[in-house]
């Protein structure tokens, strides 16, 4: 078995209780969670890079929201959202979030139309 630490990080509040309640539902820890996913992470990432693939890697600077979408089609090839998205998914990574005040202004345009 592999030597686990201890270590120190933050979490959003409500992420974090969002994270319990999934925990509970499946009857395991937050932490059995974090473990799976950042280990799910790690190889497939590790796996791309042994393999020369560098499409993990730039999917991931989509997720974390280091490059646009227009950019990452381009990088990838694609000629849709829509496959960018399949692609997300089949590579486990969560879609970028809009800033803030992108997301408001949406939420105000179509506030507009609403009688």
């Amino acid at each position: 078995m592999a030597e686990t630490v201890n270590f120190t990080g933050s979490v959003d509040r409500a992420l974090l209780k969002r994270a319990k309640v999934i925990a509970a539902k499946s009857d395991t820890s937050v932490n059995a969670l974090f473990n799976a996913e950042l280990r799910h992470l790690v190889e497939t990432f590790e796996s791309a890079e042994a393999s020369n693939n560098h499409n993990f890697k730039t999917l991931l600077d989509f997720s974390l929201g280091r490059a646009d979408g227009n950019d990452t089609l381009v990088a990838l090839g694609l000629d849709s959202q829509e496959d960018l998205f399949l692609l997300m998914a089949q590579a486990h990574l969560p879609m970028p979030r809009l800033p803030q005040a992108t997301t408001q202004a949406m939420v105000d345009s179509l506030n507009e139309l609403t009688p």
